[in-house]
Protein backbone atom coordinates (compact mmCIF):
# COMPACT_ATOMS: atom_id res chain seq x y z
CA UNK A 1 0.00 0.00 0.00
CA UNK A 2 1.09 3.58 -0.57
CA UNK A 3 1.01 6.19 2.19
CA UNK A 4 -2.49 7.45 1.36
CA UNK A 5 -3.94 3.95 1.45
CA UNK A 6 -2.28 3.20 4.80
CA UNK A 7 -3.64 6.42 6.30
CA UNK A 8 -7.14 5.77 5.00
CA UNK A 9 -7.18 2.19 6.31
CA UNK A 10 -6.22 3.41 9.77
CA UNK A 11 -8.95 6.06 9.61
CA UNK A 12 -11.51 3.36 8.74
CA UNK A 13 -10.31 1.27 11.70
CA UNK A 14 -10.81 4.18 14.08
CA UNK A 15 -14.19 5.03 12.59
CA UNK A 16 -15.25 1.50 13.57
CA UNK A 17 -13.59 1.38 17.00
CA UNK A 18 -13.27 4.91 18.42
CA UNK A 19 -16.12 6.09 20.67
CA UNK A 20 -16.27 9.48 18.94
CA UNK A 21 -14.57 11.89 16.58
CA UNK A 22 -12.27 13.98 18.81
CA UNK A 23 -12.48 17.76 18.95
CA UNK A 24 -8.99 18.10 20.41
CA UNK A 25 -5.81 16.04 19.97
CA UNK A 26 -3.15 16.25 22.69
CA UNK A 27 0.28 14.83 21.92
CA UNK A 28 2.39 14.11 25.00
CA UNK A 29 6.16 14.43 24.90
CA UNK A 30 9.16 13.19 26.85
CA UNK A 31 8.45 12.79 30.56
CA UNK A 32 4.85 14.00 30.17
CA UNK A 33 2.98 10.78 29.45
CA UNK A 34 1.09 10.52 32.76
CA UNK A 35 -1.40 13.21 31.74
CA UNK A 36 -3.42 10.58 29.89
CA UNK A 37 -4.40 9.18 33.29
CA UNK A 38 -6.09 12.47 34.24
CA UNK A 39 -8.92 12.33 31.72
CA UNK A 40 -12.24 10.50 31.90
CA UNK A 41 -11.07 7.62 29.72
CA UNK A 42 -13.46 5.81 27.39
CA UNK A 43 -11.03 3.73 25.31
CA UNK A 44 -7.31 2.94 25.22
CA UNK A 45 -5.87 1.61 21.96
CA UNK A 46 -2.22 0.49 21.95
CA UNK A 47 -0.37 1.76 18.91
CA UNK A 48 0.37 -1.87 18.06
CA UNK A 49 -3.37 -2.42 17.44
CA UNK A 50 -3.67 0.43 14.95
CA UNK A 51 -3.07 -0.37 11.27
CA UNK A 52 0.26 1.00 10.02
CA UNK A 53 0.91 3.09 13.14
CA UNK A 54 4.63 3.40 13.83
CA UNK A 55 5.88 1.90 17.09
CA UNK A 56 7.71 4.04 19.64
CA UNK A 57 11.18 2.83 20.56
CA UNK A 58 11.77 5.44 23.28
CA UNK A 59 11.33 4.14 26.84
CA UNK A 60 9.56 7.28 28.14
CA UNK A 61 6.85 7.08 25.45
CA UNK A 62 4.12 4.57 26.35
CA UNK A 63 2.55 4.10 22.94
CA UNK A 64 -1.23 4.41 23.42
CA UNK A 65 -4.04 6.33 21.74
CA UNK A 66 -6.47 7.32 24.50
CA UNK A 67 -10.01 8.60 23.92
CA UNK A 68 -11.88 10.38 26.68
CA UNK A 69 -13.38 13.58 28.03
CA UNK A 70 -11.43 16.56 29.36
CA UNK A 71 -13.03 19.80 30.52
CA UNK A 72 -16.15 18.95 28.54
CA UNK A 73 -14.19 18.27 25.34
CA UNK A 74 -13.90 15.03 23.37
CA UNK A 75 -10.17 14.43 23.27
CA UNK A 76 -7.74 11.96 21.77
CA UNK A 77 -4.40 11.74 23.56
CA UNK A 78 -1.29 10.43 21.85
CA UNK A 79 0.60 8.95 24.79
CA UNK A 80 4.02 8.91 23.20
CA UNK A 81 5.32 10.03 19.82
CA UNK A 82 7.79 9.01 17.15
CA UNK A 83 11.00 10.77 16.18
CA UNK A 84 13.05 11.29 13.06
CA UNK A 85 16.10 10.00 14.94
CA UNK A 86 14.39 6.63 15.47
CA UNK A 87 14.71 6.07 11.74
CA UNK A 88 11.22 7.12 10.70
CA UNK A 89 10.57 9.53 7.86
CA UNK A 90 8.79 12.76 8.71
CA UNK A 91 5.69 11.36 6.95
CA UNK A 92 5.72 8.38 9.32
CA UNK A 93 6.35 10.63 12.34
CA UNK A 94 3.25 12.66 11.44
CA UNK A 95 1.09 9.64 10.52
CA UNK A 96 -1.05 9.83 13.71
CA UNK A 97 -1.87 13.50 13.16
CA UNK A 98 -2.85 12.89 9.55
CA UNK A 99 -5.13 10.05 10.65
CA UNK A 100 -6.77 12.01 13.47
CA UNK A 101 -7.26 15.08 11.27
CA UNK A 102 -9.18 12.89 8.82
CA UNK A 103 -11.16 11.46 11.74
CA UNK A 104 -12.41 15.03 12.29
CA UNK A 105 -10.10 16.61 14.87
CA UNK A 106 -9.84 20.39 14.49
CA UNK A 107 -7.30 21.38 17.16
CA UNK A 108 -3.87 20.02 18.06
CA UNK A 109 -2.05 20.68 21.34
CA UNK A 110 1.56 19.48 21.23
CA UNK A 111 3.83 19.14 24.25
CA UNK A 112 7.54 18.40 24.35
CA UNK A 113 10.68 18.81 26.40
CA UNK A 114 13.28 21.18 24.96
CA UNK A 115 16.67 22.63 25.73
CA UNK A 116 16.76 26.36 26.38
CA UNK A 117 18.81 28.56 24.05
CA UNK A 118 17.58 31.96 25.18
CA UNK A 119 19.87 33.10 28.03
CA UNK A 120 16.90 34.76 29.74
CA UNK A 121 15.08 31.43 30.07
CA UNK A 122 15.28 29.27 33.18
CA UNK A 123 15.09 25.48 33.50
CA UNK A 124 11.57 24.46 34.47
CA UNK A 125 9.86 27.15 32.41
CA UNK A 126 7.02 26.42 29.99
CA UNK A 127 7.47 27.99 26.56
CA UNK A 128 4.39 28.65 24.45
CA UNK A 129 5.57 28.10 20.88
CA UNK A 130 4.87 31.10 18.64
CA UNK A 131 6.98 29.98 15.66
CA UNK A 132 9.45 27.28 14.68
CA UNK A 133 12.47 26.43 12.57
CA UNK A 134 12.49 23.09 10.74
CA UNK A 135 16.14 21.99 10.64
CA UNK A 136 15.36 18.32 10.03
CA UNK A 137 16.23 18.58 6.34
CA UNK A 138 12.95 16.87 5.45
CA UNK A 139 9.33 17.98 5.18
CA UNK A 140 6.38 15.59 5.69
CA UNK A 141 4.54 17.20 2.77
CA UNK A 142 7.29 16.26 0.31
CA UNK A 143 6.04 14.12 -2.56
CA UNK A 144 2.66 13.97 -4.32
CA UNK A 145 0.03 16.13 -2.65
CA UNK A 146 -3.36 14.68 -1.77
CA UNK A 147 -5.59 17.64 -2.58
CA UNK A 148 -8.41 16.32 -0.38
CA UNK A 149 -6.04 16.55 2.61
CA UNK A 150 -4.81 20.09 2.04
CA UNK A 151 -3.25 22.52 -0.46
CA UNK A 152 0.01 21.85 -2.31
CA UNK A 153 1.61 24.98 -0.83
CA UNK A 154 0.02 25.62 2.57
CA UNK A 155 0.44 29.03 4.18
CA UNK A 156 2.50 29.02 7.38
CA UNK A 157 2.49 32.73 8.18
CA UNK A 158 0.78 31.80 11.48
CA UNK A 159 1.81 28.18 12.22
CA UNK A 160 0.49 28.52 15.78
CA UNK A 161 -3.01 29.91 16.23
CA UNK A 162 -2.80 33.44 17.72
CA UNK A 163 -6.01 32.92 19.67
CA UNK A 164 -4.68 29.71 21.21
CA UNK A 165 -1.40 31.42 22.15
CA UNK A 166 -3.39 34.11 23.96
CA UNK A 167 -5.55 31.43 25.58
CA UNK A 168 -2.44 29.65 26.85
CA UNK A 169 -0.92 32.81 28.31
CA UNK A 170 -4.24 33.89 29.85
CA UNK A 171 -4.67 30.40 31.31
CA UNK A 172 -1.20 30.57 32.86
CA UNK A 173 -2.09 33.88 34.50
CA UNK A 174 -5.38 32.46 35.75
CA UNK A 175 -3.62 29.38 37.19
CA UNK A 176 -0.88 31.58 38.72
CA UNK A 177 1.85 29.72 36.84
CA UNK A 178 4.53 32.39 36.66
CA UNK A 179 7.23 30.66 34.63
CA UNK A 180 5.40 30.69 31.28
CA UNK A 181 7.03 32.50 28.35
CA UNK A 182 6.73 32.40 24.56
CA UNK A 183 9.38 31.76 21.96
CA UNK A 184 10.66 30.09 18.81
CA UNK A 185 11.29 26.34 18.79
CA UNK A 186 13.86 24.71 16.52
CA UNK A 187 13.68 21.04 15.59
CA UNK A 188 16.96 19.21 14.86
CA UNK A 189 17.43 15.59 13.75
CA UNK A 190 19.30 14.19 16.79
CA UNK A 191 19.90 11.87 18.50
CA UNK A 192 23.23 13.49 19.40
CA UNK A 193 22.76 16.53 21.61
CA UNK A 194 24.05 19.93 20.55
CA UNK A 195 27.70 20.95 20.64
CA UNK A 196 28.62 24.40 22.00
CA UNK A 197 29.10 25.68 18.43
CA UNK A 198 25.73 24.27 17.36
CA UNK A 199 24.08 25.84 20.41
CA UNK A 200 25.55 29.22 19.52
CA UNK A 201 24.46 28.86 15.86
CA UNK A 202 20.91 27.82 16.78
CA UNK A 203 20.63 30.78 19.15
CA UNK A 204 21.90 33.14 16.43
CA UNK A 205 19.37 31.62 14.00
CA UNK A 206 16.58 33.01 16.17
CA UNK A 207 15.62 29.99 18.23
CA UNK A 208 14.75 30.17 21.92
CA UNK A 209 14.57 26.41 22.56
CA UNK A 210 15.72 23.27 20.76
CA UNK A 211 14.25 19.78 20.52
CA UNK A 212 14.01 16.72 18.29
CA UNK A 213 10.25 16.46 17.79
CA UNK A 214 6.89 18.08 17.08
CA UNK A 215 7.56 20.06 13.89
CA UNK A 216 6.59 17.30 11.39
CA UNK A 217 3.29 16.80 13.23
CA UNK A 218 2.68 20.56 13.36
CA UNK A 219 3.33 20.92 9.62
CA UNK A 220 0.84 18.17 8.82
CA UNK A 221 -1.72 19.66 11.21
CA UNK A 222 -1.36 23.03 9.50
CA UNK A 223 -1.70 21.40 6.08
CA UNK A 224 -4.90 19.73 7.30
CA UNK A 225 -6.36 23.02 8.51
CA UNK A 226 -6.09 22.27 12.23
CA UNK A 227 -5.52 25.00 14.82
CA UNK A 228 -2.21 24.33 16.61
CA UNK A 229 -0.80 25.15 20.03
CA UNK A 230 2.64 24.04 21.21
CA UNK A 231 3.96 23.88 24.78
CA UNK A 232 7.63 23.14 25.52
CA UNK A 233 8.98 22.35 28.96
CA UNK A 234 12.42 23.98 29.09
CA UNK A 235 14.53 21.27 30.71
CA UNK A 236 17.86 23.10 30.82
CA UNK A 237 19.56 26.25 29.52
CA UNK A 238 23.11 26.07 28.21
CA UNK A 239 25.58 28.89 27.70
CA UNK A 240 27.79 27.94 24.72
CA UNK A 241 30.72 29.77 26.32
CA UNK A 242 30.35 27.89 29.62
CA UNK A 243 28.92 24.63 28.35
CA UNK A 244 27.80 21.87 30.70
CA UNK A 245 27.04 18.22 29.83
CA UNK A 246 23.43 17.54 28.80
CA UNK A 247 22.15 14.40 30.52
CA UNK A 248 18.97 12.78 29.16
CA UNK A 249 17.94 11.57 32.62
CA UNK A 250 18.08 15.17 33.86
CA UNK A 251 15.89 16.30 30.96
CA UNK A 252 13.29 13.65 31.78
CA UNK A 253 13.43 14.47 35.50
CA UNK A 254 12.83 18.18 34.85
CA UNK A 255 9.91 17.42 32.53
CA UNK A 256 8.37 15.08 35.08
CA UNK A 257 8.79 17.67 37.85
CA UNK A 258 6.92 20.20 35.70
CA UNK A 259 4.14 17.79 34.77
CA UNK A 260 1.66 18.90 37.50
CA UNK A 261 1.85 22.54 36.36
CA UNK A 262 1.64 21.54 32.71
CA UNK A 263 -1.37 19.33 33.47
CA UNK A 264 -3.09 22.22 35.24
CA UNK A 265 -2.37 24.49 32.30
CA UNK A 266 -3.63 21.98 29.71
CA UNK A 267 -6.88 21.44 31.61
CA UNK A 268 -7.48 25.19 31.82
CA UNK A 269 -6.65 25.69 28.11
CA UNK A 270 -8.93 22.80 27.11
CA UNK A 271 -11.84 24.31 29.01
CA UNK A 272 -11.34 27.66 27.27
CA UNK A 273 -11.01 26.36 23.68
Amino acid sequence: MDYQERVEECVRYLEEHAPFSPELVIQLGTGLGNFAEKIDTELILPYSDLPYFPQSTVASHSGNLVFGMLAGKKVAILQGRFHFYEGYSTKEVAFPIRVLSLLGAKTLLVTNAAGGLNPLFKAGSIMVMRDHLNFLGENPLRGPNVDAWGPRFPDFSTPYHPGLIKTALDSATHCKISNVISGVYVCIPGPSLETPAETRWLRESGADAVGMSSVPEIIVAGHAGMDVLGLSVVSNVNDPDNFEPIILEDIIATAEAMEPKLEQLIVEISGRI
